[in-house]
């Protein structure tokens, strides 16, 4: 584990009671080191993680919930033939609670395989080994129901919370239930190995044969007030104050507090990613699987985040298509081939509206509108495991797979469709001209979203769950960046360059930025970089390097390439001119382009959609032309009920079209009616 270390945002430290203090708590978090490196996993050579490896094909995979129950090999056997009969490539195991806990039930003990026990690792080893025979993949989520956690973590290994000492995060719906077992604590890297111990080896014999991933579902780890062994000693170490003394009003609006919250979320940030997120990736390395994740909701730096993932994982329609272009980003931004999403989630509403009663039409409309924000590999949510010869089996909050469904007849033409288009959309890499600053300080400062956007899961502006690309950047079709991927770009031969991604420029409107992400924008600016900033950021924290911080300002903006307006900076033209009806999303190859243009019907979808949404009998033309290499190529649009459109355009300029067409039933249309609060909705 290698931590850095910043110093005091004041400077070099002049106190001699801190520098004290600083020098014992760089030798006592230097035994930590040494200890989490002896506990971490042997070394391991990283899988082949080409696309092409991750993925035997594009055919969309689905989670496939096991309830607590006697797995037998038989049902597991029909369960695969079917969902291959249907058109999916592969299946994501994830175990949970038993069906009589929907009711409460704490009194009936449902027989079951016990969980990681030698029986229960036989009938996974056997899943897998099915799943190979059949040509599917096969990933497994790594543990039981959502946050890990499960009967066997220590009290002192369990999350935590700074205001009560003796609190500690319960987890009570996993395998296991009705018995009660902790949360893992996060931020802590030791706690993660001794779980990822008992859990990895149980799960080695199904990581044989064909790769698999491991998987982590979004955040569902209680966020406020986090803490950790050792937290509020680094935080005193890094930020000259203790934390402990604002802890009561860490979320209020107000100031001094707002400054603190940045400082805690900065440092909570680095412990998500350095002491979970990254050791979870080098854990599944060690066992021969890649890692596999959805972060959002995670207090992080939400790109660097999903960039610690070999496959980064949004959220649809929990998390607004918009989402996705995050989670593109960071894929993009670290080399990764292929941006899975966990789709058609609570579609109609949460908890079960129109369970069974799904309309393809409204699933191909938010397909298409998470494929033009750079999703490329469909995860259907999902498959309940159901006995043989039976489909009586539900899963809330899913859109139901299964021979009674509402989508059983189209199931294997849809999942054809799927497969279309997220394998031309895995070609080359993604295109973009124009990179974006993420404005993780300003939702950190934030703090708590207005009620009226909040869920009963989610209070956090950190999440970024309503954070857009500018509107005026929309023909450009940009990308997200933070301050991780700025300090390793470079500014060669006209382009801001990180790995396979180039930009001609870099937008920021936020209103505040840390000085090490400001000192890199100077310098690239300094080297030629064509920047817009639209305002004048602020320092974030309570002890401010006001002086250095301001000198950096001035720097900037006295350079000549440096605008705060747009429409004054850039020199590009558009990538393509009049996409104000509909989304796009572009990937460039050695032999040209290929651009997924979403039918316009899935624009600003949100969060539930209604039932019927998708139901359009008009065709819409549209003219736009496509900018590159200095020549301007018309391309004629359009878009028909239900159809959205592929192009390639190859090196000479010629467009061809793809034939991606699937035209599901004509749905029918009930408008939502709604009588108050949804149940969703915070109270």
């Amino acid at each position: 584990m290698e931590q850095k270390f910043e110093p005091s945002p004041h400077g070099s430290f002049t106190n001699p009671a801190i520098m004290k203090n600083f020098i014992l708590f760089t030798a006592f978090f230097l035994g930590l080191i040494l200890s989490a490196r002896a506990q971490s996993p042997g070394t391991a050579h990283s899988p082949d993680l080409h696309a092409s490896k991750l993925y035997r094909d594009s055919r969309p995979w689905t989670r496939w919930w096991w309830f607590a129950s006697m797995i037998k090999e038989a049902d597991i056997r029909e369960n695969l033939v079917w969902l291959k009969a249907n058109g999916f490539g592969g299946v994501e195991i994830a175990w949970v609670y038993p069906l009589n806990r929907m009711k409460k039930d704490t009194l009936h003990y449902t027989p079951r395989q016990s969980w990681l026990s030698s029986e229960w690792t036989g009938m996974v080893a056997y899943a897998k080994h099915c799943a190979d025979s059949l040509n599917l993949g096969c990933d497994f989520t790594f543990g039981s129901l959502w946050p890990f956690g499960d009967t066997q973590v220590p009290f002192s290994e369990a999350a935590m919370n700074m205001t009560d000492p003796t609190w500690r995060q319960e987890i009570t719906a996993s395998w296991d239930y009705p018995r009660k077992g902790y949360v893992l604590d996060h931020l802590n890297r030791n706690a993660f190995y001794h779980y990822a111990e008992r859990t990895g080896n149980a799960l080695k014999p199904a990581l044989k044969g064909s790769l698999s991933g491991l998987f982590c579902d979004s955040w569902e780890v209680e966020t406020k007030f986090m803490t950790t062994p050792g937290f509020e000693e680094k935080f005193m170490q890094l930020n000259g104050y203790p934390i402990e003394k604002y802890s009561d009003s860490l979320y209020s609006g107000n100031e001094p507090f707002r400054s603190v919250r940045y400082d805690y979320m900065k440092l909570l940030s680095e412990y998500v990613i350095e002491e979970f997120y990254k050791p979870f990736t080098l854990n599944a390395h060690a066992l021969g699987a890649y890692s596999r994740a959805q972060c959002a909701g995670a207090p992080c730096d939400i790109i660097s985040s999903y960039a610690a993932m070999d496959v980064p994982e949004s959220e649809a329609l929990l998390y607004e298509p918009e989402y996705s272009n995050i989670v593109a980003s960071a894929a993009g931004l670290s080399g990764k081939p292929v941006v899975t999403c966990e789709t058609f989630t609570c579609l109609y509403g949460w908890p079960r509206d129109h369970h069974s009663e799904e309309q393809t039409a409204d699933l191909k409309l938010l397909a298409d509108a998470i494929f033009a924000n750079g999703v490329n590999h469909i995860i259907w949510h999902g498959k309940p495991h159901n006995p043989a010869g039976q489909d009586t089996v539900k899963f809330y909050a899913s859109v139901h797979v299964g021979k009674s469904g509402a989508l059983a007849g189209e199931l294997p033409a849809f999942n054809a469709y799927l497969e279309k288009v997220s394998g031309f959309m895995k070609k080359g890499r993604t295109f973009s001209q124009v990179a974006v600053y993420l404005p993780s300080e300003d939702t950190w400062i934030a703090g708590e979203l207005p009620v009226e956007k909040q869920f009963i899961w989610a209070w956090g502006a950190y999440e970024q769950r309503y954070t857009c690309l500018p509107e005026e950047l929309r023909d450009w079709r940009p990308l997200w960046i933070n301050g991780e991927f700025l300090q390793k770009s470079e500014y060669k031969n006209g382009r801001l360059k990180i790995g396979d991604l180039s930009f001609a420029a870099l937008y920021i409107d936020v209103e505040y930025m840390s000085k090490t992400a400001l000192q890199r924008v100077t310098e690239l600016a300094g080297e030629g970089l064509p920047v817009c900033l639209k305002r004048i950021p602020s320092e974030p924290g309570l002890v401010k390097s006001t002086n250095e911080y301001q000198h950096l300002i001035e720097k900037l903006k006295k350079e000549t390439n440096v605008r705060s307006s747009w429409k004054e900076l850039h020199k590009i033209p558009p990538f393509i001119t009049g996409t104000g009806k509909f989304d796009y999303w572009c990937r460039e190859t050695d032999e040209g382009y290929y651009v997924f243009f979403a039918n316009p019907t899935s624009q600003n979808l949100s969060f539930p959609l209604e039932y019927g949404q998708a139901l359009n009998d008009t065709t819409l033309n549209f003219t736009p032309e496509i900018h590159i290499h200095g020549k301007t190529i018309p391309v004629n649009l359009h878009f028909t009920p239900y159809q959205s459109i592929l192009i390639h355009l190859d090196r000479n300029d010629k467009i061809s079209f793809i034939d991606i067409r699937f035209t599901p039933k004509t749905p029918v249309y009930k408008p939502r009616v709604k009588t108050g609060k949804e149940k969703w909705e915070v109270q």
